[in-house]
C-alpha cells in the first residue's frame, strides 16, 4: 500500500493528484476542496464540510445527514425550555423564576446547556478544533469559538461567581449567564447544516437517477441457445444478450437480430424512442419498448456510456469555477479579519462601553463571531455548480467541469462542423456520373477498392451504393490516406485515386469533361467525389447527407441569442453554402484541412470572439481543443469527446443553445449568491459590533445572529436549487 503524505498534521486527509485503490474503504472528497481526498467518511480540513465519495454509487450516503438531524432535535428538546427559562422578563418566566429560586434556575439553565453544547454541538468543535490544526481557518473556528467563550463564561459565572469583577456585574450585582445563547446558537447552526446536507442530496438526484437506469442482471444467450440471468457485473464482451419489451437494456453493444424502439430520453433527453434494427447501436440503461431483441455486448461496466457520464457530472460537479477564486482568495484573509474585528469590538465595549461593560464587551464579541460566519460564502459557487451540472445531466447536456460551465456562459461565437453536426452524418450515395467511354460499375468497383481500406464516413456511404447496386470488388493495395483530400492506391496494376478538388490538384489532374456534371451536383447540395484512373477523371460521384431536423431551429435560437454562427467543412464552397442557406448560416468556410479548422477558430479569437466549436469527429479534435468550448456530439468518435468541454448526448445542437443557457443562468446564480453572501457579512459585522447603539441603544442579540447566520445559507441554498426547475 502506497503511504501518502498527511495535510496539515491532519492524521486522516491527504492532498494529492490521483485516487488511492484501498480494498474495503471509500474514497472520499469535499464538494467545495475536490483536492482534499481522504479513506472514509470524515470532514474536510480546510472547510469542515461533510466529505462525500469520489465515486459515483447507488444511494446517497446519509450518516452525516441523520447524525446531525439527530442532534438538532436532541438540542431542540434541551434548548426550548432553557430559553422560555432565560426568558425573565416573561410573565410565566418570571412566575418560574420566582418558584423554583434563583439558585436553582442557574443549575436548571446549567443542566439543559450542557448537553445541548457539548454533546449536540461535539462535532462542530471537533470542525473548529481541526481548523486551528490543520491552520485552515474557516466558519466553524468562529462558530466553535463564539459558542465555546458563551458557555465557558457561563459556566464559570455559575459557578463561580465571585470570581468576576464589577465591570461584568448588571445592576442587581448579578453576573449575567448566556446558556441559552450557547445552546441557541448551537441548535440554528445544527439546523444550517441539516439543511446544507439536505440540500446536498438533492443535488445527488441527477446521479442518482442515472445510476437507478443500470439494471442488476442481464440474460445471456448462450453457445448452445441456453438463456440464464446473470448478474450485470459478470456481463463480457461479445457476450450476446436478450432484450424484452419493457427491459432496461444492460450493458452498450449492437442489435445482431431483431428491432425494437428504445426510450433513450434519460440519456439523450430526446423524449421520442428512437427505432433499432440489426447493426444499430444501443445504449446501457435506456429502456426497450416494443419489440425482443438480441444484442452483442461491446461495452461493459466503466466502459459503458452511462458509466461514462456517470463519471463526467461526478466530476464536474466537485470541479471549481474560475469565478470561484475570488471567493477563495476573500475567505482566505476572511475569518481572521473577524476574529481580528471581534477583538477590536471586545477591547472597545471593555473600554467605553455602558455598564455592565465586560458583559457587554463579551456579547458583542461573540456576536460579532457568529453573524460573520462565512459558511454562505463557502456555499455560494458550489451549490449552483453541483445543481447546474446536474440539471444539464438531465437533459443530456454534459459539461466535463466547471470551468467549461462558466466559459459557455461568455461565448458570442459558435463554429460548428457541416458532418454529423448539422448534418446526419449518414451520407448515402445519390448520383454516379461516368466518363465518356466509362460504364457506372466501373466507377463503383474503382471506388470501393479504394474505400475499402478507408474509414472516412464517405466510405461507408460509397461502399455500401456499390454493394447495394451488385458491383463486386476487391481492396487496392498499396493504399494511401491524404487527409482532408482522399486517397490512393493501385488496381491492376494501374495507379488509381478517389477525393475532392485538392487531391485533383496534387496528381495535377484536371476534371475535364465533368466539369459540368460537378456544378449541377453541388448545386443540389451533393458532396462531389473524383474518381480517378489512368490519369484521368472516369466519373464522379454525388453524396448527400440529410440535414437533420433540429438543426434549422438550433440555428434560430442560437441567432436570438446574438450569437455569431460559422460553419465549417472540408466539402466544396457551392455543396457547402446550399446547406448553410437552408439552415439559416450566413458564414461558411468551405474546402478546409483539419489544421485549417483551427486556423478559423483562432482568427475568431483573435478578433475578440469567445468561441464554441462543435464538431463529432476526429478531424475536428484539433478545433475543439483550441476554441475556449469544445462542444461533442454525443454520437461522435472518442477522441472528439475527450477534447470537448461540453458533450451533447442527443447529438442534436440544439443542445449548444441549450447549454449557454444554463451556463448563463448558472452564472447569474452564482453572482447572485456571492453578492447576498458578501453584502450579508459586510452589513451584518457593523450591526453586530453595535454600530447603531448610539442611535438608540440597538444590538444584535447572539440568537439573532446565528439565526440571520443559518437563514444567510439557507437562502443560498434555496437560490441554487431554483436551477433544478430551470426550462432550457
Amino acid at each position: 500500500m502506497r503511504t501518502e503524505p498527511k495535510a496539515h498534521g491532519d492524521s486522516s486527509c491527504c492532498h494529492k493528484e490521483s485516487a488511492v485503490a484501498v480494498a474495503g474503504n471509500v474514497e472520499t472528497t469535499c464538494p467545495m476542496h475536490p483536492e482534499v481526498i481522504r479513506i472514509g467518511p470524515g470532514s474536510c480540513p480546510i472547510c469542515g464540510m461533510a466529505l462525500e465519495p469520489r465515486a459515483p454509487t447507488g444511494e446517497f450516503d446519509s450518516a452525516e445527514l441523520d447524525a446531525m438531524t439527530r442532534r438538532f432535535w436532541v438540542s431542540v428538546v434541551f434548548t426550548v425550555p432553557l430559553f422560555v427559562l432565560a426568558m425573565g422578563s416573561m410573565s410565566s418566566a418570571s412566575a418560574l423564576q420566582r418558584a423554583l429560586g434563583p439558585t436553582a434556575v442557574v443549575w436548571i439553565q446549567l443542566a439543559l446547556a450542557t448537553p445541548t453544547v457539548l454533546w449536540c454541538g461535539w462535532p462542530l468543535f471537533e470542525r473548529g478544533w481541526a481548523s486551528v490544526i490543520n491552520r485552515r481557518l474557516n466558519m466553524f473556528t468562529l462558530i466553535a469559538l463564539g459558542v465555546g467563550v458563551t458557555y465557558v463564561y457561563s459556566l464559570v459565572a455559575a459557578l463561580i461567581p465571585s470570581a468576576f469583577p464589577a465591570a461584568f456585574r448588571n445592576t442587581s450585582g448579578q453576573v449575567d449567564l448566556y446558556f441559552e445563547s450557547a445552546a441557541m446558537i448551537t441548535m440554528l447552526v445544527l439546523l444550517g447544516q441539516v439543511l446544507e446536507l439536505r440540500a446536498r442530496r438533492l443535488t445527488f438526484g441527477a446521479i442518482q437517477a442515472l445510476l437507478n437506469l443500470t439494471p442488476k442482471i442481464a440474460r445471456i444467450v448462450r453457445d448452445n441457445a441456453s438463456e440464464e440471468d446473470i448478474a450485470i457485473e459478470l456481463v463480457k464482451v461479445d457476450d450476446k444478450l436478450r432484450v424484452r419489451p419493457g427491459e432496461k437494456i444492460a450493458v452498450d453493444g449492437v442489435l445482431v437480430s431483431g428491432a425494437s424502439s428504445i426510450d433513450e430520453s434519460m440519456i439523450t433527453g430526446e423524449p421520442l424512442p428512437v427505432e433499432k434494427s440489426v447493426g444499430s447501436r444501443v445504449t446501457g440503461g435506456t429502456v426497450n419498448q416494443t419489440g425482443g431483441f438480441v444484442m452483442r455486448a461491446d461495452r461493459v461496466g466503466s466502459d459503458t456510456t452511462l458509466s461514462q457520464i456517470l463519471r463526467m457530472v461526478s466530476d464536474a460537479q466537485r470541479t471549481r469555477a474560475p469565478v470561484q477564486r475570488l471567493a477563495d482568495v476573500v475567505a482566505s484573509y476572511f475569518v481572521p479579519a473577524v476574529i481580528a474585528a471581534a477583538i477590536i469590538t471586545f477591547v472597545i465595549w471593555g473600554s467605553v462601553g455602558p455598564h455592565p461593560r465586560l458583559a457587554f464587551a463579551l456579547v458583542n464579541s461573540v456576536t460579532v463571531l457568529i453573524i460573520a460566519c462565512p459558511c454562505a460564502l463557502g456555499l455560494a459557487t458550489p451549490m449552483s455548480i453541483m445543481v447546474g451540472t446536474g440539471r444539464g445531466a438531465r437533459a443530456g447536456v454534459l459539461f466535463r467541469d466547471a470551468e467549461a460551465l462558466e466559459a459557455m456562459a461568455t461565448v458570442d461565437a459558435v463554429v460548428i462542423d457541416k458532418t454529423g453536426t448539422i448534418t446526419e452524418g449518414k451520407p448515402r450515395l445519390t448520383s454516379i456520373v461516368p466518363a465518356s467511354g466509362v460504364t457506372e460499375s466501373e466507377v463503383l468497383r474503382i471506388a470501393g477498392a479504394i474505400e475499402r481500406g478507408s474509414e472516412h464516413p464517405l466510405a461507408s456511404a460509397i461502399i455500401a451504393g456499390a454493394e447495394a447496386r451488385g458491383v463486386a470488388f476487391e481492396a487496392a493495395s498499396d493504399f494511401t490516406s491524404h487527409t482532408g483530400m482522399g486517397a490512393i492506391g493501385t488496381l491492376d496494376g494501374q495507379a488509381v485515386a478517389l477525393g475532392n478538388r485538392r487531391l485533383l490538384e496534387k496528381l495535377a489532374i484536371a476534371p475535364g469533361p465533368m466539369t459540368d456534371a460537378v456544378t449541377r451536383l453541388e448545386k443540389d447540395g451533393e458532396t462531389v467525389v473524383y474518381v480517378v484512373a489512368r490519369d484521368r477523371v472516369i466519373g464522379v460521384l454525388g453524396i448527400a447527407d440529410p440535414i437533420k431536423a433540429s438543426s434549422i431551429e438550433a440555428v434560430r435560437q442560437l441567432r436570438a441569442q446574438k450569437v455569431r454562427v460559422i460553419m465549417l467543412t472540408g466539402d466544396s464552397r457551392i455543396a457547402a453554402s446550399v446547406v448553410a442557406k437552408k439552415v439559416g448560416i450566413d458564414e461558411v468556410e468551405a474546402e478546409l484541412l483539419p489544421a485549417q479548422k483551427s486556423d478559423v477558430v483562432k482568427r475568431l479569437q483573435a478578433s475578440g470572439h469567445r468561441v464554441a466549436m462543435a464538431g463529432d469527429g476526429v478531424n475536428d479534435a484539433p478545433a475543439l481543443a483550441t476554441a475556449d468550448v469544445g462542444i461533442a456530439m454525443g454520437g461522435g468518435t472518442d477522441v472528439a469527446i475527450e477534447s470537448a468541454g461540453v458533450t451533447l448526448m442527443r447529438g442534436d445542437i440544439r443542445g449548444i443553445a441549450e447549454a449557454r443557457r444554463l451556463s448563463r443562468r448558472t452564472m447569474r446564480n452564482i453572482r447572485q449568491n456571492l453578492v447576498f453572501a458578501f453584502a450579508y457579512n459586510v452589513l451584518g459585522i457593523p450591526l453586530a459590533a453595535g454600530v447603531l447603539y448610539p442611535l438608540g441603544g440597538l444590538l444584535l442579540n447572539p440568537m439573532v445572529a446565528s439565526a440571520a447566520m443559518a437563514l444567510s445559507s439557507v437562502s443560498v441554498i434555496a437560490n441554487a436549487l431554483r436551477l433544478r426547475h430551470l426550462r432550457l
